[in-house]
This record gives C-alpha cells, structure tokens and sequence, in this order.
C-alpha cells in the first residue's frame, strides 16, 4: 500500500510540475512575441488559435495568459477575452521618467555604497555586455542576449543601492521597457552608440564618481525614449499600433 501511495502521489506530482512546466514555457514563448512585436499591441488573444500555435492546451495558454495580464503586458476585456496591451509614447515618456529619476538616484547611492564585492559584481556583468555588444547584428538571438546581459548590467549598478523597493520598482519598469528598446534597437540612429554610453556609465562607477554615475545613467535611459520619439515622428511602420 505505501509504495501504492507513494507512485500516486509521485505521478500526481510529476504530471503538476510537467503542467507548471507548459505553462511557464507558453508564457516565456508569447512573452518573447509580444516584446519582439510578433504580435502587435491591441491584437485579440485568441484561446482557439493560439493552442494550435504554441502546441499546448487551451487551459495552459489562459494560465499564460492571466500570467502576462500580471506583467501588464496582456490585458483582461471581461466577456472579450484577451488582447496585447496597447503601447504610447505617452506610456514610454511616463515609464522613462519614472525609471530615470529612480535609477539615477540608486546608482549614486550604489556607488558610494558599494564595496569589494559589487565592484566584482558589475566588473562581470559589464564584461559580458562588452561580449555581447561585439557582436550584435540585430537578429532575435542578439536582441534577447542583449536584453539579458543589459539587465544583469543595471541590476549590479544598482545592486549595493540599500532600497530593495526601489530595485523592485525599478525592475518592473526596466521589464515594461522592453517592447519599447526593441524598437530603438531595430532603428538605432548610427549616431548612437549604445556601448560607449555603457563603458562611460562603467567607468565613472568603478572610478567611484556617484555624481556623474547618476547623471551618466539617467541620460542613457532618456536617450531610448528619444530614439522612440523620433522614430514615432517620422511614421515607422513598426509604430502605426501606437495609441
């Protein structure tokens, strides 16, 4: 009877995680879709066609859905289902101020805070975004290494910072940014370069200049929404979804 029990509750087990495990691997897979544009902002979700798309069932594409109406990506029409939620320059301009002014501040106090240990930290991290930058080409799999190492970036300048709630606020809007950089990814202006603003903001971290680390930081993220602002002005045909 115990080993009755224990292969029930095993399987029982099993066939849970497998279920977390679909689900999370839909929500990672319409995520990346909805940040890279595939599917565009206001685009009806569709249960029935979206389980055929992604190979998964239809409870596992609502449970990643609910999921991404959690990151603000996805929103919940009661009685009309799912769509991607829209995208503004209004929105982006609210998101980057917000970030700018919390980042800034953060990075300043990072800096003065930061021992041994951070300093290692982001030597690491900003070798790796070094790594990356290198070779970048503008392809998916360039864009998500991008996004993956940019973030870890951030994270350890703000890292020794003290306020675990501004590093969760700032984590939030760093997330919400991203449908936002992938555009000024595709129509980066040559003018810009994105790893030289890297290697200043690096520099005046580890050099230990909190001031000019927080201004450094603050214009780089400004920076992005320009390149959107611009981009929105002059009518790309990525931005005809804008609100």
């Amino acid at each position: 009877m115990a080993d009755t029990l224990h292969h029930l509750f095993g399987a029982a087990s099993d066939t849970g995680s497998d279920k977390r495990t679909l689900t999370a691997e839909a929500y990672h897979r319409l995520r990346q879709d909805i940040i890279m544009g595939r599917l565009k902002p206001g685009e009806k979700l569709r249960t029935e066609h979206l389980k055929i798309e992604y190979d998964v069932s239809a409870a596992t594409v609502r449970e990643a859905l609910a999921l991404l109406v959690a990151d603000a990506l996805v929103v919940s029409q009661q009685q009309r289902g799912f769509r991607v939620a829209p995208m503004s320059l209004s929105d982006f301009r609210d998101i980057t101020q917000t970030r700018a002014l919390l980042e800034a501040q953060a990075v300043s106090q990072s800096v003065q805070n930061g021992d041994d240990e951070w300093e290692a930290e982001l030597s690491a991290s900003f070798h790796l975004l070094s790594k990356v930058e290198e070779r970048v080409n503008g392809g998916p799999e360039d864009r998500r290494s991008w996004e993956d190492a940019n973030k870890r970036f951030h994270e350890a300048l703000i890292s020794a910072g003290g306020s675990r709630w501004t590093r969760h606020f700032l984590s939030i809007l760093n997330r919400q940014s991203e449908r936002y950089r992938t555009i000024a990814f595709r129509h980066a202006p040559p003018e810009r370069d994105v790893h030289a603003e890297h290697v200043a903001i690096y520099v005046a971290a580890t050099s230990r200049d909190a001031e000019l680390a927080g201004l450094l930081v603050k214009r780089h993220i400004e920076r992005t929404l320009d390149v959107v602002a611009s981009v929105k002005q002059d009518g790309a045909a990525d931005m005809a979804s804008f609100e």
